[in-house]
């Protein structure tokens, strides 16, 4: 495989991310050292690579009897102990706020399992004698979104702690298959809607909304894909939070609020009161920002509508790198920032 970073390695990542999933369900997922009762879940991880927790974390608020924390930094929290269960996530392996992690779940007694494509947290898990989840490299991480979640959520579901999972699983296949020759470069707008949504987001700041417990962590995923992408800012909040905060914050200065484009991002499952809310927000908006987008997700269960509301902005985010001209596949600055902290 070519490593060179170019536009057309980050379509070709898109349009298999279908087959991540498909994969992930034909791991061989080694569990049976985890019986313990677990108090807590925590993955630890950053960028990319914490996303899977992310959306494991709104996952399991449906289905898990204990909580999910994910924890982006050095340390873990001071409650984790032996009946924690830590994922530690780097897809490079060399990550080094998750390297500080592990060796503090180490210390403290939790149960770890690594996800990765190899690095040094592969070779202190297998030392340590803890299950490895090996997951195919030469990907960016911010492009191995299935190999960051899947895996998790397979393994709690052989451990008994989420149930259903591959069934879900199945459906975001069958999902995205579908959409992604819908959105694919050979589909020009206006039938390709992430041509579309990227045109109308160009020369503009995009503020993504998204719905606590459904669509939270998909607006997440938008903000830092348009970040990584197409190396622009790009905001993010959920309802109700929002309408007892920003939604106050429309009124100046105009001339930065015209360059607003406010994508909102639905799902089937969103309650009626938050449907009127976010009807009345975008009538309040309306006429003070550039545009309002919306976006409803695909499929029956949460993460087939979760993913498919993600795989639109992952292609959306794309096409705007190339409405600005930019190559939306290396990030020069993370890797300058990465180089002068390894100097110490």
């Amino acid at each position: 495989m070519s490593t060179e970073l170019t536009p057309e390695k980050m379509m070709g990542f898109l349009y298999e991310l279908p087959d991540q999933f498909d994969r992930s369900l034909r791991l061989e997922i080694d569990v049976a050292q985890y019986n313990r009762n677990y108090h807590n879940i925590i993955v630890t991880g950053l960028g990319g690579s914490a996303i899977g927790g992310d959306i494991l974390r709104s996952y399991a608020l449906q289905k898990a009897n204990i909580p999910v924390l994910v924890n982006r930094d050095y340390d873990l929290p001071e409650y984790t102990g032996p009946d924690t269960l830590v994922f530690a996530v780097s897809y490079s392996g060399n990550t080094e706020e998750t390297l500080s992690a592990y060796q503090q779940a180490r210390s403290k007694g939790a149960d770890i399992i690594c996800l990765t494509a190899g690095g040094k947290l592969m070779e202190m898990g297998q030392d340590d004698g803890y299950t490895i989840i090996k997951v195919p490299g030469g990907l960016v991480p911010r492009a191995a979104t299935g190999y960051l979640f899947a895996p998790l959520a397979l393994a709690l579901e052989k451990m008994g702690l989420l149930q259903g999972v591959t069934a879900d699983l199945e459906e975001v296949v069958l999902v995205l298959q579908g959409l992604r020759e819908a959105l694919s470069p050979r589909v020009d707008a206006p039938d390709n809607k992430a041509k579309v949504i990227a045109a109308r987001m160009k020369d503009s700041i995009p503020v993504i909304w998204g719905v606590s417990g459904t669509s939270e962590i998909a607006a997440l995923r938008w903000k830092a894909q348009i970040n990584e992408n197409a190396k622009s800012p790009a905001y993010y909040n959920v309802f109700p939070e929002l309408n007892h905060n920003e939604i106050v914050g429309f009124e100046v200065p105009p001339e930065l609020l015209s360059r607003l484009a406010i994508i909102i991002l639905r799902c089937q499952s969103d309650k009626e009161r938050i449907n009127k809310r976010i009807e009345i927000s975008k009538n309040i908006i309306k006429d003070r920002v550039k545009n309002i987008l919306e976006i409803t997700g695909q499929g029956k269960s949460f993460l087939a509508q979760f993913y498919s509301l993600t795989y639109v902005g992952d292609y959306a985010s794309t096409y705007l790198a190339l409405e600005y001209g930019l190559n939306p596949t290396p990030v020069k600055v993370i890797d300058y920032l990465k180089a002068e902290l390894a100097k110490d």
